[in-house]
């Protein structure tokens, strides 16, 4: 099956999760968006959004098609993902603490995001820079410290897990880990340079996901798209720790 990857085509944003658990698995998927043609590009993903009488429609892009299936929600398209290539444990309780940990990644994301966008998503950066400055303040002292000493302890009482989220190998967990601690260390470079030695473990996690065969040669391709200040991690200088 080549699975359809429905999101927007300049940014990586949530749909980078997705095409990164793609990747991972070796899995052909095209990016409608970011193709051209009949049946492609911005306005074809427009048109699955607002123009098909779906029964079960998603709410927002990143969307996965694959075969009858459409699957909203970035948590919702890793777990199918990861029971689908090997991207998560098989038992039950693995799968279930591999979605939990992807949850609370999506939660983490909304944090992020709020750090420049603190009163509106509506509202450009300039019309709420002196509530982004507190925002992010607040952010970088209590919230990205809460959130990243979860997973360091995550990463610590998994004795047998090689550095891994989850069990002895990787996982979608790891993938969106890896995303995450990338998309601080271009939105936050001082404050992430700061914090190296206090999260060892998920600098250290960042490092082997991006070593991975199939990780590695995406991340040199074309299909990876560059970080920018359009998604959810941008650089604002002024927002970082100095």
């Amino acid at each position: 099956m080549k699975y359809e990857l429905y999101y927007w085509p300049t940014i990586q944003g949530r749909g980078e999760f997705v095409r990164l658990a793609l990747e991972m698995a070796g899995a052909p998927y095209l990016d409608v968006a970011r193709q051209s043609g009949r049946g492609a590009g911005v306005a074809e993903l427009i048109r699955f959004l607002n123009g098909r009488n779906l029964e079960r429609p998603p709410f927002a892009p990143p969307f996965l098609k694959a075969g009858r299936l459409v699957i909203g929600q970035t948590p919702n398209i890793l777990q199918f993902l990861g029971m689908r290539h090997d991207l998560a444990p098989k038992d039950e309780g693995g799968r279930l603490w591999t979605h939990q940990l992807e949850l609370t990644m999506a939660d983490f994301l909304v944090e992020i995001h709020d750090t420049h966008h603190p009163v509106a998503a509506g509202l450009y950066y300039d019309d709420q820079r002196k509530e982004a400055r507190r925002r992010a303040a607040d952010f970088l002292k209590n919230r990205a410290p809460k959130f990243l000493g979860y997973f360091e302890g995550v990463l610590a009482r998994n004795a047998r897990g090689k550095g891994y989220l989850v069990g002895a190998k990787p996982t979608y967990a790891d993938t969106s880990m890896f995303q995450i601690m990338a998309g601080l260390r271009f939105a936050f470079p001082i404050a992430m340079s700061k914090s190296a030695r206090r999260y060892r473990r998920l600098f250290a996690l960042h490092g082997k996901v991006q070593l991975l065969p199939q990780i590695a040669a995406y991340l040199a391709s074309p299909r990876r798209i560059p970080f920018n200040n359009e998604g959810i991690f941008r650089r604002y200088p002024e927002l970082d720790a100095s």
